[in-house]
């Protein structure tokens, strides 16, 4: 019956692909547009500053050197093939992918040896990892956190169920061990919904609000106690856990930082501007030293009724709307920005919110300091003086990389520590390349140097917790951070995702996921292809410090199938040895300090699922991309957890069957027939899994 069902969702799933194949230029189910990020990608660019790019810059240095008598050599672009044929491939192995199958050889201190896999065609509905592993659920959408919840049951979901269980779209991860590395807390982000797979189709405007408020209860975080019998082994997690929690559209957030209190963030009900109902658009986030979780607000916008009527807004959501994929504003007047009582409702999200896991009667917090932007996450080191520094990107086209440095510095107390976020100086990047603008093709072919470099600055937007951008409070330096950025000369990159600093050499990576709208006008040597489609990784290294305002930068990875693109980079490595990989999202690493990315917008681009990738950074293999894992069709790969010494790997399995509709889903991932309690699963449930050898 399973492979009778898979066989019937492929073909259905064929039919329904194909008029979407191209949505959005190409990255994503139309779906996926609709309720992740409201369409951003099809509608005018937020960005519309006139920065100067590199190839500006580069042109008029040229000229100067024309005048000089200095020339400087063309470089040949290689020609791009067009898309080929791919078979169903669902095994692991394999031939010629990944160093021919080959076992990969691990630095010293990894304890993951894999063959890596064959890339899986997207209308797969098979979580697949290497030969010698296995894979497991550690709870899924719906499952009940507290005794107190009913059992999961899609056809008898109700608000006051919702929120008691595990919610929906599992995004960014982390799995926390205790001392004992017996017990612990897994914290897991909600991003958003997809209604068509969660119900069926209706018009009933009480069902409909009914509705809404399951999906307030279904986003936001979960916070879940884990359990195993020893170390090594995979872990359970713990219904009533004396840490367990969820986080929802309805819990309360304070506000911290300067922008707290402000008139920018008031509202009627809110008139003291320092309470927020509930956080939005979770999307990636990262762990402090000090223990708590950072959670990004990405795709808040979508999340309104929005009313695009000054250049603050417009910076944000660049044309007006009148109603949301949730249709809360329809029954919840704070979600109408068209309201005059609420039109600083949207300035109130966008920010780093800071949960504590261990204590789950805390109130979650937003971190005005750090500023206000579609932020894909956060991750923190410590610099060389004390202070930390936490990296983000702006995750839309053309948007920027940023990065905040505390006030104050870290120390042995908690209670302190927990102030870190809340005072400090915020910087947006720069870039500047190394090579003549005529070398910079927008092909993807290198400069006559042989890679795409160069250095970069740290241009402060905040110095002292005070503005220095002109013209700009600093209120409005930190709720409108966007055109702060634009007025100081930011570089506009292809989509920052997650970016983080390597805990092992203090090297930055940044996850560009790609931006078909780059133009050939627009192109530079840090986001050198036109149209970009597969996107790519750069790697950054501060040559003053964490905490320093210069570094220098590289690309390390220009995404694709080399068979396709042939000017695919990586990092050196032979190409024809390397897993095919497209649009980058998040990163991490491994205790030998090998990079891992996890991708969302391979099928659309590539033609596979969706996976997780292991990069070596270090010697001969640096640049070695192997995929180690594949999620289910029409699903997104997030927040990889890497515990090699552990002998595990954990991913977060986001909108599988997206494609889908109630009556007919195109996935049944995670129990693809029935389920332990002996339900029969009838529709995709967003997970965290964990892998492990078999």
């Amino acid at each position: 019956m399973h492979a009778e069902r898979t066989l019937v969702s492929i073909i259905e799933g064929f039919r329904r692909s194909l008029p979407m194949a191209d949505h959005a230029r190409g990255k994503r189910l139309a779906v996926t547009c609709q309720y992740k990020c409201a369409n951003a990608c099809l509608g005018p660019e937020c960005n519309s500053s006139h920065n100067e790019t590199f190839q500006e810059v580069a042109a008029a240095a040229l000229s100067r050197r024309a005048l000089l008598g200095l020339g400087a050599a063309g470089a040949v672009a290689v020609a791009v093939g067009g898309l080929r044929g791919q078979t169903p491939v669902s095994g692991a192995g394999s031939s010629g992918v990944g160093g021919a199958g080959a076992a990969f050889a691990r630095p010293a201190g990894g304890s993951l040896p894999f063959d890596p896999i064959a890339p899986v065609n997207r209308l797969v509905d098979e979580f697949t990892v290497p030969a010698g592993y296995t894979w497991r659920p550690i709870i899924r959408w719906g499952d009940p956190l507290f005794s107190k919840a009913p059992a999961f049951d899609v056809n008898a979901q109700t608000p006051a169920a919702q929120a008691v269980q595990f919610g929906y779209n599992s995004d960014y991860l982390d799995i926390v061990a205790d001392p004992s590395g017996k017990t612990g807390v897994l914290v897991n982000n909600h991003e958003y919904v997809n209604p068509e797979i969660m119900f069926p189709p209706t018009t009933d405007a009480a069902e409909l609000q009914r509705r809404g408020d399951i999906y307030k209860a279904a986003q936001g975080m979960s916070v879940v106690e884990i359990t195993r019998r020893r170390t090594g082994e995979p872990w359970s997690y713990v219904v009533d856990g004396k840490r367990n929690r969820r986080i929802t559209v309805e819990t309360v957030f304070e506000l911290t930082g300067p922008a707290a209190g402000s008139d920018l963030v008031k509202t009627a009900a809110d008139p003291e501007g320092r309470w927020v109902h509930g956080t939005l658009g979770n999307c990636a986030g990262g762990t402090t030293p000090w223990g708590t979780i950072l959670s990004g607000e990405e795709n808040f916008n979508g999340y309104f009724a929005w009313a695009a009527d000054t250049a603050a807004q417009k910076r944000y959501q660049s044309s007006s709307s009148t109603s949301t994929s949730t249709g809360w504003d329809k029954y919840d007047p704070r979600f109408d920005a068209h309201n005059a009582d609420y039109v600083n409702e949207p300035n109130r999200f966008g920010y780093i919110v800071e949960i504590d896991p261990q204590d789950p009667t805390s109130t979650p917090r937003k971190h005005t300091a750090m500023g206000r932007f579609k932020h894909e996450g956060a991750n923190v080191i410590v610099a060389e003086d004390g202070r930390v520094v936490a990296y983000m990107g702006d995750d839309e086209r053309n948007d920027y990389l940023y990065k905040f440095v505390s006030k104050n510095r870290i120390s042995g107390s908690r209670k302190k520590n927990l102030q870190l976020l809340s005072e400090g100086d915020l910087y947006v990047a720069k870039f500047s390349g190394n090579s003549p603008a005529n070398q910079i093709t927008g092909t993807g072919a290198l400069p006559a140097d042989g890679k795409f470099d160069g250095s970069g600055t740290w241009i402060p937007l905040t110095r002292n917790g005070e503005s220095v951008v002109p013209g700009f409070t600093t209120e409005q330096v930190l709720v409108y951070t966007r055109l702060a950025a634009d007025a100081v000369g930011a570089t506009k990159m292809d989509r920052p995702e997650d970016v983080e600093p390597s805990p092992k050499t203090g090297k930055v990576y940044l996850a560009l996921t790609n931006n078909s709208a780059r133009s050939v006008a627009s192109i530079d040597e840090a986001n050198p292809i036109t149209g970009n489609r597969y996107g790519h990784v750069v790697e950054l290294t501060e040559t003053a410090g964490q905490a320093g305002t210069t570094f220098g930068w590289s690309i390390l990875l220009l995404c694709g199938d080399p068979a396709v693109f042939g000017n695919s980079y990586f990092a050196g490595f032979p190409k024809e040895l390397v897993s095919p990989i497209s649009c980058p999202d998040n990163v991490a690493f491994d205790s030998a300090g090998n990079l891992w990315i996890s991708t969302d917008g391979a099928p659309s681009t590539i033609g596979y699922n969706d996976g997780l990738f292991l990069v070596p950074l270090e010697g001969a293999e640096r640049g070695h991309v192997q995929q180690f894992l594949s999620v289910p069709r029409e699903a997104e790969t997030c927040g990889p957890v890497i515990h090699d010494k552990d002998g595990l790997v954990f991913v977060a399995v986001q909108h599988p069957g997206e494609g889908g509709t109630f009556a007919a889903p195109t996935s049944l991932f995670p129990d693809y027939g029935s389920t332990a309690a002996g339900a029969v699963a009838t529709a995709p449930r967003p997970s965290v899994v964990q892998v492990y050898r078999a």
